[in-house]
C-alpha cells in the first residue's frame, strides 16, 4: 500500500495562479496506468486549455469554477465529477473567491518523461 498526503507530493508552482502535485505515476508504482495529480487554483486563475491522449476525470474538492470540455461550458463546484474523453481540449477557471481545489485522474498514466518533464518547467 502506498500513502501520500498533498503536503508531501513535490509541488510545482506556476505564475498563473497553479500548484500542481502529482500524487501518483509510474515514477512512485511502475505497473500503474494511472496518473493523479492534486491541483490549487487560485481565486481569478485559470488553466490553459490543453488536451492530451489519457481520458481523465476532475474531482472537485473545494471552491467553485467554469470547466469546459471541448465546446461546452459549464459551472462546477466542491462534490462534482466531470469526465474529459482522450484527445479532448480541456481547462477550468476559478470563478469563486477562494481556492478551487481539484483532484484528477487519468488513464493510461502520463509517461514517466511527460511527468519529469512538467516538474522540470
Amino acid at each position: 500500500m502506498r500513502v501520500l498526503n498533498k503536503e508531501d507530493a513535490p509541488a510545482l508552482s506556476r505564475n498563473d495562479g497553479l500548484v500542481s502535485r502529482i500524487l501518483h505515476s509510474q515514477g512512485d508504482v511502475s505497473e500503474t496506468e494511472l496518473t493523479v495529480t492534486w491541483v490549487d487554483v487560485e481565486p481569478g486563475a485559470r488553466q490553459v486549455r490543453h488536451e492530451h491522449e489519457p481520458e481523465q476525470v476532475y474531482v472537485i474538492v473545494a471552491g467553485e469554477g467554469l470547466m469546459v470540455v471541448d465546446e461546452d461550458e459549464r459551472a462546477v463546484e466542491a462534490g462534482d465529477l466531470v469526465h474529459v474523453p482522450a484527445h479532448t481540449e480541456h481547462g477550468i477557471r476559478n470563478t469563486g473567491d477562494r481556492t478551487l481545489e481539484y483532484v484528477s485522474a487519468a488513464t493510461p498514466a502520463f509517461p514517466q518523461a511527460e511527468v519529469d518533464d512538467f516538474y522540470d518547467q
